[in-house]
This record gives C-alpha cells, structure tokens and sequence, in this order.
C-alpha cells in the first residue's frame, strides 16, 4: 500500500520547529505503540514498503517512539519522519464496522484533524475521494459542515472543539435485503416442508419440487452476499486507511488559510 504526503528529506518539517506539535512529540514519546501501529507508521514514515519491519516488536508491551526511531536509523528512515507518521496514528481512529451474522455490511473511518481543514486542502480531499473511488460524487455545503457522496459512499467534513474531523462511511446497500431475504425464503421453505410433512403431503413431488427451488434460491441469495461482502468490506477499509493516511499526513503542518473554509462557506450560502 503506497501511501503519499510525507517528507522523507532530511530538513527538519516547519510543523517540528512550531512549539505545539513539539509538546505532541514529547507527550508521545513515552506511549508504546502496538505491532498493529508499529507496521502502520512505517508504512507512513517511508513510500516503499521495507521487508523485516512488520512484526518488529516481538514485546507485548509495545514499543516506544524513541525505539522506533532507533530501528528507523537503522534502516535510513529520518526520525523526522518518524515521528509525524506516529503522530498521524493518533489522528486516525481504528476502523469501524457495521456487521449482520458477523457479515460485514458497512464501513467506517475518521480522522481527527486537530485542526481547520481549508478551502484547497478541502478541494484536494475531494480529488483524492474522487481517484481512489472512481466516482465523481457530488459536494455539498451546510454552513461550516461539508460533504462528498455517491451513493451509500460518504465523507463527512465536521467541525469540533479542535478544528475538523473528516468521517468516511459507506454501506452496502442491497446486501442486507439479500441476507433477509435469502434466510426469509430459506425458512419458509422450511417451515411449509415441515407442514406438508406433517399433513403426510409429501408424495406430491410438484410441490417438493417447488419448496425446493424456493429453499435453493433462499441458499443461493444468502451465499451470494456472504462470499462478496468480506472482500468487499477489505477493499473499501484499505481505501478508506489511504485516504485517512494521507489526509493525516497532509494536515501534521499549520494550513496556510485555516479561515478560508469559513469564508468561503459564507460566500456560498450568500
């Protein structure tokens, strides 16, 4: 997974030399990262993937900043970068789904910014939603909420206490109908097999016939969704971990315009 937007030059990024993000790296260096996370922020930290670092903490307890910078070193990879990827981890909260008979029906990611999101990084959002979905979409605008959809596909721009959070979510929508559906004809298949049974009517071979073929296409309908959904759900949580990695990325800088957003908004709506 190629993920873009971090500096892997040795200059120091204007967002280390600003006092706030540099009592962010201080308050983060004593938090241990899981193996899950150690993988995650050397994915971010450099473009290529390098063979070895998945699985570097063989420790239950983690690993800290500082000793992930250490294996960084090692490997060539500025400490610098390092530590803005770790940053991001905290950004981008674990993927959420939404699931039926442990079926994944939808899914959800959000990462908080931290801060105002503005009007050219909004507009590079979108173009990003647009490439990695291949849909064009539609963009609306609510006052100082935003949002980009196609479809059950969403990107929600909210603000917070701290400046935005961008939301993405998606469903697959006939899915659900299907499952019902399939386990809906399944059982009353079943439950008029039953009856026929009971009543001694099964030496009419039309209507087994029938109660088969409903039985059947009840099984088929329920298959259909359960052999689609996980990959489906897969690809669109590694799109939407893109997305969030290189958003998170992108923003770890003081924007230039964080009022543009605002100001713009109000020109919209006038």
């Amino acid at each position: 997974m190629t993920l873009h937007g971090l500096d892997d030059t040795q200059d120091t990024p204007a967002a280390l030399r600003s006092p706030r993000p540099i009592a962010i790296f201080q308050a983060m260096s004593e938090r241990r990262f899981n193996e899950a996370e150690v993988a995650a922020i050397f994915e971010r930290a450099t473009e290529a993937q390098t063979p070895g670092l998945r699985g570097s903490s063989s420790s239950t307890d983690g690993m800290t900043l500082a000793e992930l910078q250490e294996i960084g070193r090692d490997v060539g990879i500025p400490a610098e970068s390092i530590a803005l990827a770790a940053r991001s981890i905290g950004q981008v909260q674990p993927s959420a789904s939404r699931t039926v008979l442990g079926l994944p029906l939808g899914v959800a990611r959000t990462v908080n910014l931290g801060r105002k999101l503005s009007d050219d990084e909004w507009e590079r959002l979108v173009v990003d939603l647009r490439e990695t979905f291949n849909a064009r979409g539609n963009v609306r605008s609510e006052g100082s909420l935003r949002q980009w959809t196609n479809g059950n596909l969403q990107a929600l721009l909210e603000p917070t206490s701290t400046g935005h959070r961008v939301r993405l979510r998606t469903i697959k929508g006939d899915a659900l109908g299907m499952i019902v559906g399939g386990i809906g004809m399944l059982g009353a298949s079943a439950t008029l097999l039953i009856a026929a049974a009971a009543r001694g009517a099964l030496g009419d071979k039309g209507m087994l016939m029938a109660l088969t073929f409903m039985g059947l296409t009840g099984v088929g309908m329920f298959a259909s969704s359960a052999i689609r959904l996980p990959s489906w759900a897969k690809t669109r949580r590694q799109q939407m971990e893109e997305i969030a990695a290189r958003l998170a990325a992108s923003t770890m800088t003081p924007a230039s315009d964080d009022t543009g957003s605002s100001s713009r908004s109000e020109r919209e709506t006038t």
